[in-house]
């Protein structure tokens, strides 16, 4: 082991000496499945700029998210760290709440700063604004921030999301409408979701070149809106594609995903820039043809079965990372310390960090350091905690249940009507030979039974490491904190509007 670590010490090493330090970008999609992407086997999904990243870069077939959830899985993203640890549990934050990312946590961006980098985000953060505008991006790290806060089905649907079509749904009662922030300023209230994605690409492209011009290494983290139901497209995408509304919405993300590319060639950074693209968790199978697709993977978002946290994700370096496909596990938390230690920044001492170095995968084509994985629920809670353990291609689930939306699809597991149901014994599934989990093994006989002992030792060791931090979501709401252009103004939250000229 301890060959091992040195080995990766030195990779790091030579990957920054000698050269100007990596640009970091990582592309974070919304309710993105596993199986949406051409490059991941969709037939009717146009994904050229995605497809042409996996081509050149590495794609990875066992990759999590942390929490089948928003909120929880961008904590975990950014801090290398589970939810139960950050306190974005249970389920994810509102327009309005009083919660947020804690301001001790330490976040990528804020890891980067140390090392003189520029740090920039774009697009949906969902990790709370709170009172006075508290926990933005620009708190934990950013310099920059141009977005939305939260999800867009968290606001009034003043604006249809979908040219000359009639507004899906009505959002989220007593909520302001949907605020664009920079910086800390609302500059366009409510959002125009015609141009947004034209929006973030612009302010996307706008710091890579600024970054570029002034020579100064950078991180962006550029999270999308899409393919967050419900799907909305600017007129250039708006019936462009022969799968729908999630079709052209995904064609959007892809078309983003292009103008980042372009903006790396266009500035000649590309042999010193790492870009990373995954999801958020699975595809919101509730909302059917509109709600993304998880391959041969079972459910989706808002449970602990594959479809609902394992995700498509690709790594592009031109010449630091061989193209081609890993099996190796890995998951977002690991992308804190791969990164920290990328750049040569020590990983903090004063906390847990969940994440592993992804290096050996990147750079070695060597078995991934990561040999197990925990499965938090969407609402999860100190008297329950983990639902499932992974470890290497065994999968138990201690606890299962369905999905938290209204769905009438043809598995029953994946309805919310599926209540919580404790399983002992755990149910145990190879994920190598069954990625659906249709075929749970027998534990009472060997080797099964061995195997589970083995996870049953690893989830009783992790649970003695977790302290839960207190959860950010019962904090309370406020009015005070939505966000409203037009602080104090009557009658609220209708009045709180603004002109899109201030993007200007």
């Amino acid at each position: 082991m301890a060959l091992k670590v040195v080995t990766v010490v030195c990779v790091l090493v030579a990957l920054v000496s000698g050269q100007e330090k990596p640009n970091i970008i990582l592309l974070f999609a919304d309710d993105l499945g596993w199986g949406d992407l051409g490059c991941y086997g969709h037939p009717t999904s146009t994904t050229p700029n995605l497809d042409k990243m996996a081509e050149g870069g590495l794609k990875f077939m066992n990759f999590y998210s942390s929490a089948p959830l928003c909120s929880p899985s961008r904590a975990s993203l950014l801090t290398g760290r589970y939810q139960s640890r950050t306190g974005i549990w249970p389920g994810v934050l509102m327009c309005g709440g009083l919660g947020g990312l804690p301001l001790n946590e330490t976040t990528i961006a804020a890891q980067l700063k140390k090392a003189g980098y520029g740090t920039g985000m774009v697009g949906k953060w969902h990790l709370g604004v709170g009172l006075n505008e508290q926990y933005l991006p620009t708190k934990h790290g950013f310099d920059q921030y141009t977005g939305l806060p939260y999800s867009h089905d968290m606001c009034p649907y003043t604006i249809c999301f979908y040219p000359d079509q009639a507004c899906d749904g009505h959002g989220v009662a007593g909520a302001t409408p949907c605020p664009l922030y920079k910086d800390e300023k609302i500059v366009q209230q409510p959002a125009n979701f015609l141009t947004l994605a034209e929006t973030y690409s612009t302010a996307a492209t706008g710091f890579i070149h600024e970054m570029a011009g002034k020579k100064q290494p950078f991180f962006l983290y550029m999270a999308f809106q899409h393919t967050h139901h419900p799907q909305f497209a600017s007129k250039m995408f708006t019936n462009s594609t022969i799968r729908g509304p999630f079709g052209d919405s995904l064609a959007e993300l892809d078309w983003q995903v292009g103008q980042i590319f372009d903006a790396i060639n266009e500035t000649g950074i590309s042999q010193n820039t790492f870009v990373f693209f995954t999801s958020d968790n699975g595809p919101a199978l509730a909302h059917l043809s509109r709600g993304g697709n998880g391959g041969l993977l079972r459910c989706g978002k808002a449970t602990t079965y594959e479809g609902g946290m394992r995700e498509p994700a690709i790594a592009w370096w031109p010449g630091k990372i061989k193209p081609g496909r890993t099996f190796e596990m890995a998951a977002t938390v690991d992308l804190f310390p791969t990164i920290s230690r990328l750049v040569d920044i020590p990983i903090p001492t004063d906390r847990i960090i969940d994440g592993v170095d992804m290096s050996p995968i990147l750079f070695e084509d060597k078995e991934s350091n990561r040999e197990s994985y925990i499965y938090y629920p969407s609402n999860p809670s100190p008297n329950i905690g983990i639902f499932a353990v992974r470890h290497k291609e065994y999968k138990a689930h201690y606890y299962t249940k369905g999905g938290v939306y209204p769905h009438d699809g043809p598995d029953v597991m994946c309805r919310p009507s599926t209540k919580e149901t404790k399983h002992d014994p755990p149910l145990l599934f190879n994920l190598d030979y069954d990625p659906g989990e249709l075929n749970p093994l027998n534990t009472k006989e060997s080797p099964y039974k061995e195997i589970l002992q083995t996870i049953n030792e690893i989830k009783a060791k992790f649970e003695s490491t977790v302290v839960w931090t207190e959860s950010e979501m019962n904090k309370g709401a406020s009015n005070a904190a939505k966000p409203c252009a037009k602080p104090g103004c009557t009658p609220f939250p209708k009045c709180c509007s603004t002109t899109s000229d201030m993007l200007n």
